[in-house]
């Protein structure tokens, strides 16, 4: 059965495995600095799915500066579980958690080509993409979705 939880200190070995069991498909390592600082410092909730007692999945958001538009960041699902629904799962609940921020009217998110096709599912839309934006490789695709076009459930 799988837990979903909020993230606990005690947490940051396991989420850095799952982002190296990602390298170098999903993410770059030059890019596990950036992840490290932001487990150690997040400034919005970041949740994780455990199963049988480990961390299989991980997320969250934050809130950006305008005080409108939500940020999905950092989510990630160990590499031998893509397919399984973890994915869908974590993004339902991270979408539902935006949808209830005081203010937010946008969602956005920077993804590569590997997962842009899954993120539209949920009515995002690329409004840049940006080659090799994250590394070699590694398209940065920026995405948006509007909250009230959206949906928590993805279209199959």
């Amino acid at each position: 059965m799988d837990v979903a939880r909020p993230y606990e200190t005690r947490d940051r070995e396991a989420c850095l495995a799952l982002f190296d069991g990602n390298c170098p498909r999903f993410f770059d390592a030059s890019e596990r600095a950036g992840y490290e600082a932001f487990l150690d410092g997040r400034d919005g909730p970041y949740q994780v799915i455990e199963r049988d007692g480990r961390i299989v999945a991980c997320g969250g958001h934050t809130m950006e500066s305008d005080g409108r538009t939500v940020s999905l960041c950092w989510g990630m699902v160990e590499a031998g579980l893509h397919g399984a629904g973890l994915g869908t799962g974590l993004t339902r609940a991270r979408l539902a958690s935006a949808r209830a921020a005081p203010g937010a009217r946008t969602v956005r998110l920077e993804t590569s080509q590997h997962t842009r096709g899954f993120y539209e599912r949920f009515g995002f839309e690329a409004v840049r993409v940006r080659p090799d934006g994250f590394a070699p490789g590694i398209d940065a695709c920026e995405m948006r979705l509007e909250m009230d076009q959206g949906s928590d459930q993805p279209r199959t």
